[in-house]
């Protein structure tokens, strides 16, 4: 099975060089990381560039022009462009533990999606925490984190790894199987189906929304926060606005109501110009740029 983790970023360099170290040490190697990059400045395609020559990951870079919050559209683009059967969503603040990517295969099941979780980080944490920390696997540790300042409480039972705790938790926790942006993952075919993200849609559910087509169209999500945790990194959100949090409300009442299984504006609907592509491959220093047409 091949596989492709996407991830989503826009103009946060510091905090997508930290997740790309954490791929770059994951126990399941063979994958292939898509940057989905919804118009971020030079200075990510330089860091990707740098941090691609001190890695072996194989990377994707998928770009277009900063036109305001377009995250669906770039994942859609991001989707296409993609390599993978398998395809695991995060985003360009999530540090990945470095079984992320073994668990998620792992736990892959036929006509299901993987709902993953988080553990949500302060400020201050969340600066302190470096490239080194990340390298060695010191950062995913909780003892690591208490002493930079992080106050977990029962939180800290997310970090448990192996075992029989985390597989019980995912079972007890009350928290809803739903579909999540940061840490979910399902077949290419099924996304396809789905006719992918909703580009209707800003910031806001934009997530739920996929994960509602696909309970619509028969498949269950599986939770697994507990077995499959990433570090959120805090962030400021300039891009919220009410006006489109109440339309995007709208649509997943729409979606629900009716049943809905296809974005109505999604793969289908993208226009005909080309992305940016930029494949940086680990036999290579080298970016390769491929204007590739986004063929349907």
């Amino acid at each position: 099975m091949r596989v492709s983790a996407i991830v989503t970023t826009y103009n946060q360099p510091e905090q997508l060089e930290k997740v790309m170290w954490g791929y770059s040490r994951q126990l399941h190697a063979d994958f292939e990381l898509v940057i989905a990059d919804d118009g971020s400045g030079p200075e990510t395609a330089d860091m990707i560039d740098r941090v691609a020559a001190q890695t072996r990951l194989n990377i994707l870079h998928v770009w277009h022009e900063d036109r305001g919050f377009r995250k669906t559209e770039i994942l859609n683009r991001a989707i296409l462009a993609a390599r993978g059967d398998y395809l695991i969503f995060s985003d360009g603040d999530c540090i990945p533990r470095n079984d992320f990517v073994a668990a998620h295969v792992a736990l892959a099941s036929r006509n299901c999606f993987l709902s993953g979780g988080y553990i949500k980080l302060p400020r201050d944490v969340s600066a302190s925490i470096t490239v080194d920390d990340i390298r060695s696997g010191k950062a995913l540790n909780a003892a690591t984190l208490r002493s930079l300042g992080w106050h977990p409480g029962k939180r800290a039972l997310r970090l448990l790894r192996g075992g029989f705790v985390p597989p019980v938790l995912d079972v007890l926790t009350p928290t809803r199987r739903t579909w999540n942006g940061h840490n979910s993952s399902t077949s290419r075919a099924a996304i396809m189906a789905a006719n992918g993200f909703d580009m209707d849609m800003g910031y806001g559910g934009e997530d739920r929304a996929l994960g509602e087509r696909l309970i619509n169209a028969g498949m269950r999500g599986k939770q697994v926060r507990h077995r499959i945790p990433c570090l959120h990194l805090f962030h400021e959100r300039p891009y919220v606005d009410e006006a489109r949090l109440r339309l995007n409300h709208e649509i997943r009442r729409r979606i629900r109501e009716n049943g809905e299984t296809r974005a109505r504006t999604g793969i289908a609907e993208l226009a005909d110009h080309d992305a940016r592509i930029v494949r940086r491959a680990p036999q290579s220093v080298e970016p390769v740029e491929e204007r590739v047409a986004m063929a349907r």
